[in-house]
């Protein structure tokens, strides 16, 4: 068991948005080596359709489960909410992580009467992953879903802020959370906003600025990297080490572009000896 449990955590995502779980992971178990996938050659999932997402998912995760790995962490909204139950079942008994139930959580505790917005892309909201998970934890509470597709493209370009992003956001959320220039409803106001994609974090402070401090905005990653922790302690594959954990980092389409906005998720630079360019 203690050889296994010197592997490294696998982390995969479409893009670069699962980096934000990374981080926080990182933060949280930092004597863990962890080997991050970003098929950014195929980037988007959220537009795609559920069998592609499967398809392109398994692909991922097997290059990872190769390459040896004690854990994978789907640190993707979309991947997450179309393959988890494939992934388990074709990689049984490695465990499988997802975002989605982790975040459903936080939503569900953050939320004070109740009414909690989801944001996501097209595929998530669609598959409606977070409306079942938050309904099994707080049946009561009522989950309004929103694609929010051009999101992430702008946490691509690194287009955090601004009144453009601020204006796309009002214009997406407009009239679910009652803001002023549109009449009022009879329902009371969503309290909680729910980041349902690993990109979204990085306009959480163009999204305070349009919903003003009243409401809770909501990151699975911290809680993701909670749930790691709690797994890798019950299965008896915490890290024996005491050494800062070692980062590898893969991509499936130009390592500059990834280097250059993987550092903004990240908070620090990818140094050039980690990164590899991948073919899946």
């Amino acid at each position: 068991m203690k050889n296994v449990a010197q592997l490294p955590v696998g982390l995969f995502d479409s893009g670069m948005g699962g980096l934000t779980v990374f981080k926080a992971l990182a933060q949280r178990l930092p004597t863990e080596d962890l080997l991050y996938l970003g098929d950014t050659a195929r980037l988007p999932y959220g537009t795609k359709g559920r069998s592609t997402i499967v398809r392109y998912t398994l692909k991922a995760a097997q290059h990872l489960v190769d390459m040896g790995i004690k854990m994978l962490v789907v640190a993707c909204n979309t991947a997450t909410s179309a393959a988890l139950p494939t992934l388990r079942e074709h990689f049984s008994p490695l465990p499988v992580l997802g975002v989605v139930e982790p975040g459903a959580i936080a939503a569900a505790s953050a939320s004070r009467n109740g009414h909690i917005v989801v944001i996501a892309t097209e595929a998530t909201i669609a598959g409606g992953a977070y409306q079942h998970a938050i309904a099994r934890i707080r049946p009561q509470a009522v989950v309004t879903g929103r694609a929010c597709t051009l999101f992430v493209p702008l946490a691509e370009e690194g287009w955090m802020d601004g009144p453009l992003v601020e204006g796309i956001a009002r214009r997406y959320l407009a009239d679910v959370f009652h803001l002023a220039d549109l009449p009022q409803q009879d329902s009371p106001q969503p309290d909680t906003l729910l980041l349902g994609c690993t990109h979204f974090p990085l306009l959480q402070g163009a999204l305070q600025n349009v919903l003003g401090p009243k409401v809770r905005i909501v990151d699975s990653a911290a809680t993701t990297a909670e749930s790691v922790a709690n797994e890798l302690q019950r299965s008896g594959l915490m890290h024996p080490g005491q050494a800062s954990g070692k980062y590898r980092f893969l991509t499936t389409d130009n390592t500059p572009r990834f280097a250059k906005t993987g550092a903004m998720f990240l908070g620090r630079p990818i140094n050039e000896e980690e990164l590899f360019l991948v073919d899946l």
